[in-house]
């Protein structure tokens, strides 16, 4: 008869009962901070977004008018983004935090930056947004209300614990996204996504950035109030309403979702070939990247009849006017603007920092909408399409591509919901495919299989 063994000293520490933790004291401390921790952060969030705003027209208009040209040179940008390449490779280089995720390797849940980590991601963020690179303040605000709520937490109680840490630092993370989002379940449902939240501690987490976002959302009305700055909103009005649905838009659901698929993927393949090659040589090739950007937008302005700014920044406000205005738009240039928007988007992820999101939306419109030009397809149906199968295939996150589409379109999203969620799944599956990893192939003389792992003693 064998004799029993003992119980291992490394084995893993029981988790603490969810219901235990919510009923703590303790608890309660942390769920009042989280409450106020959404005063700061959604202030800090508030203004970077105004001022990103404001930058970006001082830069492509005021700056230019002050320098004496009547218009802005349709060269402009080459050396604006050429400006931001540098910037953000100085601040990869020199300051902690490597400017912030690398956006080419999508979401991660790594945890909210230290202190010492906010400046050099605020001023790669800045510089990329302001000046034209084509990527969004998404991740940047994440990781900057994170860190924002970590650093007052740490002055408040230097000793805190590693758990308060992670709830706090997700709290501020809630906060500062649902002020770009206009909504905290949007917030909530990409944090949930990123972050892997679930099973019984998905409350413990989530109901402080419920909070922490409430309180930010009353923040950014009573700034609206005080400064006439306006709020953010996704929602767009005045487009097309959208009421029928038949067996041909499921069919075209599948065709755009696999188009999203393919173009998207080609996308990621291009950023993640491209970044291991700038990271090499960051401050010689980062600006160097950025001039292609700026080329791309200008050569785009010189074949259609349409800005530079279309294929610049983030898309976030551009995506108004595109469905708002179909008509203003021919077919040959839709398709112009879906290929330049996607080089575009591609040398950025590869090269500056910012997030995914935004651009991946603005592409997807743009697609959907050019092939209601060849078709009966209706334009809003395109588009909702487009924008939900585009955003699934970048961010890999599928409850929040399906649930941004249905904000964005919220005056159509019941109609649409059934063709959106279609897209959405085969766009997930099949750009799956496309993006796993290749594997590796066995050196000539060496054997495919492993050698086996010999059993510790």
């Amino acid at each position: 008869m064998s004799e029993a063994t003992p119980a291992s000293s490394n084995a893993p520490a029981a988790m603490p009962d969810p219901q235990e933790l919510l009923r703590s004291p303790a608890y309660l401390v942390l769920l009042v901070f989280g409450a106020i921790i959404g005063l700061p952060v959604a202030l800090v969030a508030y203004y970077f977004l105004k001022v990103v705003s404001e930058g970006q027209k001082w830069v492509y208009d005021g700056l230019p008018d002050a320098l004496g040209f009547s218009v802005t040179p349709s060269w402009w940008p080459i050396p604006m983004v050429a400006l931001a390449g540098l910037i953000v490779a100085l601040a990869i280089d020199h300051l902690p935090g490597t400017g912030g995720e690398e956006p080419s390797e999508g979401f991660k849940s790594d945890g909210p930056p230290t202190a010492a980590k906010l400046p050099g991601i605020f001023i790669a963020a800045f510089a990329t947004l302001v000046l034209g690179g084509v990527l969004g303040p998404e991740a940047p605000l994440i990781a900057i209300g994170g860190g924002v709520a970590v650093l007052i937490l740490h002055l408040v109680k230097k000793d805190a614990p590693d758990q308060a840490v992670v709830v706090i630092g997700a709290a501020g993370s809630f906060a500062a996204i649902s002020t770009l989002l206009g909504s905290p379940l949007v917030g909530a449902f990409l944090l949930m996504e990123v972050l892997g939240l679930g099973g019984p501690m998905l409350g413990v987490v989530l109901i402080p950035g419920l909070l922490a976002s409430a309180i930010g959302s009353l923040v950014f009305l009573g700034l609206n109030s005080l400064t006439g700055y306006g709020t953010f909103s996704l929602a767009v009005g005045g487009i097309p309403a959208f009421t029928q649905i038949n067996g041909i838009l499921f069919l075209w659901a599948i065709v755009i979702g696999l188009g999203a698929a393919v173009l998207g993927s080609a996308v990621m393949w291009g950023a993640k070939a491209l970044q291991p090659v700038v990271a090499a040589r960051r401050l010689l090739l980062t600006p160097l990247v950025g001039a292609g950007v700026g080329l791309i937008a200008t050569l785009f302005a010189h074949v259609t009849t349409h800005g530079v700014s279309q294929v610049l920044f983030s898309g976030q406000s551009a995506i108004t006017g595109l469905l708002q205005n179909p008509g203003a738009w021919t077919t040959g240039a839709l398709v112009a603007l879906m290929l330049a928007k996607s080089a575009a988007y591609s040398l950025s992820l590869g090269s500056l920092r910012g997030g995914a999101v935004f651009p991946s939306l603005f592409i997807g419109a743009a697609g959907g909408m050019a092939l209601s030009h060849f078709s009966s397809l209706p334009m809003i149906a395109g588009a909702a399409m487009g924008i939900g199968a585009m955003a699934v295939t970048m961010l890999r996150l599928p409850l929040t591509s399906v649930l941004l589409t249905a904000v964005f379109l919220e005056t159509d999203a019941v109609h649409l919901m059934p063709l959106i969620i279609v897209a959405v799944v085969v766009a997930y599956v099949a750009s799956a495919h496309l993006q796993a990893p290749r594997a590796a192939t066995p050196e000539p003389g060496s054997s495919a299989t492993p050698a086996a792992t010999p059993p510790s003693p």
